[in-house]
């Protein structure tokens, strides 16, 4: 005598398929974990992740020649360059030169001008400069109006800069600001920093 087939999963059955339901699940979860890392970190790269190296020695001491900084592209998309902020940038937004890294010293608006060794903003000698002394004023001898977009930038160390006081440089458009330059690498006797 036959025995009648019964209709239906058996047990077993039934926790074979619960189980590779869970399974299923599991493997689904860590594929959105691990998508989501990758697209995290690519969105990390994008904005904070930015590397150049300083060419030359006009921002010493804070930077020296060749060491690498971390460029942050998302603080100036909430606010505008202060002044003494260290920016980075596309000089005449050149997309085929290198990064100029350079103090915001002259913000929009404002009239430059460098006589007798010292910055003048308004009329008035820049306080708190980080340099003591700017013997060569360039094209800021006689005074430049700086547009509603446009900032002038100094090396730190003014001897040895080309800058906004170069014509190869000039001011700086909003437009050819790539980032603040946010974190310094290990140079020689420098530490790993934020940069100010």
């Amino acid at each position: 005598m036959k025995k009648k087939k019964r209709d239906g999963l058996t047990f077993h059955q039934k926790q074979k398929k619960k189980f590779n339901i869970q399974l299923f699940y599991e493997i689904l979860s860590w594929v959105a974990i691990v998508f989501a890392a990758v697209f995290l970190a690519y969105v990390g790269i994008a904005f904070f992740g930015i590397k150049t190296s300083m060419v030359g020695s006009s921002m010493e001491p804070i930077l020296c020649n060749s060491q690498e900084v971390l460029i942050n592209r998302v603080s100036y998309s909430m606010s505008a360059p202060k002044r003494f902020d260290v920016i980075v940038f596309k000089p005449n937004g050149n997309k085929n030169s290198h990064f100029y890294i350079k103090r915001v010293i002259g913000l929009p608006g404002e009239t430059i001008q460098i006589s007798g060794g010292k910055v003048y903003i308004n009329g008035e000698v820049l306080k708190n400069d980080v340099a003591d002394d700017t013997r060569e004023g360039g094209v800021a001898t006689n005074e430049i109006v700086l547009a509603n977009d446009e900032y002038f930038v100094l090396g730190d160390n003014r001897s040895n800069s080309e800058d906004s006081r170069s014509a190869n440089v000039g001011n700086v458009k909003v437009t050819m600001i790539e980032g603040k330059a946010w974190m310094r690498l290990k140079c020689g006797s420098y530490d790993k920093r934020r940069i100010e």
